[in-house]
């Protein structure tokens, strides 16, 4: 009876030594309010398992766009798998916006009150980052009329650069001379936007030479779709074709229009072209003239 006593007398110690099982103790954790907000009859009291909530519903939502984006793009050439990034990039931000709604109000915060209260705020806010605005909207613009992909080369404001990135709020691009180039989206709003390869890589560029009164035509003719037509990146069919465009003062002036399949690259062509064209000239004796003035001083009496 005394050997019993004594082991329930030191059970009831060691229970009371105890502390909460570990079930309890993560549920104080949880349940620890980090602050109070609102009135008494509608309070919103953010507690750590709240905020762990909207974490874990981040980084779920997070995974899924991953695995989904590798799902999608695993059988895509490389060319389609840029243009489906940009496109995925636009539909990330929504999914996210559409996550935070719906994660603060599961977890009881009144979003339509806030939005309510911070009315003339963001009407202010909107003001002063108009120009945010537009370039975001330009995006979207670009993703739904589809007038810019990953890939094609254009021409804005007299630069010419191929699209790398097109991002929600800025378009990356990339010049023939390696620079990148950052386009606000609204740019493509506000200014004429040339899309050279927006019906393929193939286009038609020229170059012009004006030769002296007396030379041969027919001669000149030949000789351009000669340096034309010997270049490796011109395109046989096509063929190269020549017009004489003008009488000018000093010149007969000839264009020679040609095709080749990258325009990003035309400016090197167009160069060889050029250097064909005037060591084919002098090896025939058609001269490149330049502009002559007569002067005629008349002395007049004193």
């Amino acid at each position: 009876m005394i050997q019993e006593k004594i082991t329930e007398q030191v059970t009831k110690q060691v229970k009371d030594a105890i502390p909460k099982n570990i079930w309890d103790i993560l549920q104080d954790f949880f349940s620890y309010e980090i602050f109070h907000l609102g009135k008494e009859e509608h309070p919103f009291v953010l507690t750590v398992g709240l905020l762990l909530f909207v974490i874990l519903i981040f980084i779920i939502t997070t995974v899924l766009l991953k695995i989904s984006k590798r799902i999608f793009t695993r059988k895509m050439e490389n060319q389609d798998k840029l243009k489906f990034e940009s496109v995925f990039s636009f539909s990330k931000y929504f999914i996210y916006f559409i996550v935070i709604f719906f994660a603060l109000d599961s977890i009881g915060f009144n979003i339509t009150a806030i939005f309510a209260a911070s009315a003339a705020l963001l009407v202010g806010v909107g003001l002063a980052l108009q120009t945010f605005i537009q370039d975001i909207l330009s995006g979207i613009f670009i993703f739904i009329d589809q007038t810019v992909h990953v890939g094609d080369i254009i021409e804005l404001d007299d630069k010419v650069g191929r699209v790398e990135e097109i991002k929600l709020r800025t378009t990356r691009a990339v010049t023939i001379d390696n620079k990148v180039l950052i386009i606000p989206n609204h740019k493509y709003m506000s200014s004429s936007l040339y899309n050279w390869t927006q019906n393929g890589t193939i286009t038609r560029e020229s170059v012009t030479v004006g030769v002296a009164y007396g030379s041969d035509t027919q001669l000149v003719k030949d000789l351009l779709i000669k340096a034309a037509s010997s270049n490796p990146s011109v395109l046989k069919d096509p063929p190269p074709i020549v017009l004489f465009t003008d009488f000018a003062d000093s010149s007969l002036n000839f264009k020679v229009v040609f095709t080749i399949d990258d325009s990003f690259q035309s400016g090197i062509p167009k160069s060889e072209i050029r250097f064909e064209i005037d060591r084919l000239f002098r090896e025939y004796d058609i001269n490149i003239p330049f502009p002559q003035r007569e002067i005629t001083v008349k002395q007049g009496k004193i």
